[in-house]
């Protein structure tokens, strides 16, 4: 399947990684996916996890889990959140990386496909609370790559460290260029 995937991302579509790639050595971590514009981002996220052989979860909207699709984004390492719900989703989601051996979890900053002035902080807080790094990717879609930021552990600085991960996506545009 992996041979599959290569030649689709490579060859076919014309993509390219680069930056970090050692997911060896971070076998828990939250990665970010900016900018999140359309839903073409979904499979080339789904690709280039199989290009570079780690495995990876992800979160989205319960809607998204219903028939008859549903059955495919669980099979694919999806898990349904309920936006609106009281329970702590922050806490939620940082103890499954302490139940699990390997884990990481992709995540959209934006939370949604259209142009946003603020990231969302969810990503940062469940890294925090589960003491992991997060690690950034773009979807450049301009130049059709993925590149990979080292494991960056967030700070008690937020400000400073929204700056940093904001400056890695500076200049990227995503498959909509005026949502990026």
């Amino acid at each position: 399947m992996r041979w599959l995937s290569k030649f689709i991302y490579y060859k076919i579509l014309g993509w390219k990684v680069t930056g970090f790639t050692d997911f060896e050595s971070v076998k828990k971590a939250v990665i970010i996916a900016v900018p999140h514009t359309s839903w073409h981002d979904f499979y080339i996220g789904i690709l280039l996890r199989s290009v570079i052989g780690i495995k990876s979860n992800f979160v989205g909207k319960k809607s998204l889990f219903k028939f008859p699709y549903g059955w495919i984004f669980r099979a694919l390492g999806g898990a349904p959140v309920e936006r609106k719900s009281n329970e702590n989703q922050v806490q939620a989601i940082a103890r499954l990386f302490a139940e699990k051996d390997e884990f990481r979890m992709g995540m959209a900053p934006e939370g949604t496909r259209k142009k946003v002035e603020e990231w969302r902080t969810g990503f940062y807080y469940i890294a925090k609370e589960a003491k992991v790094p997060i690690v950034m990717f773009t979807l450049d879609f301009e130049h059709k790559e993925n590149r990979f930021s080292e494991p960056f552990y967030p700070t008690d600085d937020k400000a400073a460290d929204f700056k940093f991960m904001k400056d890695f996506f500076k200049g990227v545009k995503g498959k909509v260029p005026e949502y990026s």
